[in-house]
């Protein structure tokens, strides 16, 4: 689960990062890279970008309010 929500972090701020340039700049970086708005490519995009956030927004209700970002860690005390 932690990797889920490392990778839904990193494509939804992606999608944040081209939404802030298309907003100032008018300027698509995800249709430029794939040639065009309505690729395949662009759609799978968009589409990943969506269930990430999707995900963002479920994950903490599955784990009763936590999202780990962080394995669990076992510290011990040296005498």
């Amino acid at each position: 689960m932690v990797i889920a929500n490392l990778i839904s972090y990193i494509l939804v701020l992606l999608g944040a990062l081209n939404w802030g340039i298309y907003g100032i700049f008018n300027f698509n970086l995800v249709s430029a890279i794939f040639m065009g708005p309505r690729t395949v490519g662009s759609i799978i995009v968009y589409s990943l970008i969506a269930l990430a956030a999707i995900w963002l927004i479920i994950s903490p209700i599955i784990t009763h309010g936590a999202l780990k970002l962080m394995g669990n860690r076992v510290v011990r005390e040296r005498n």
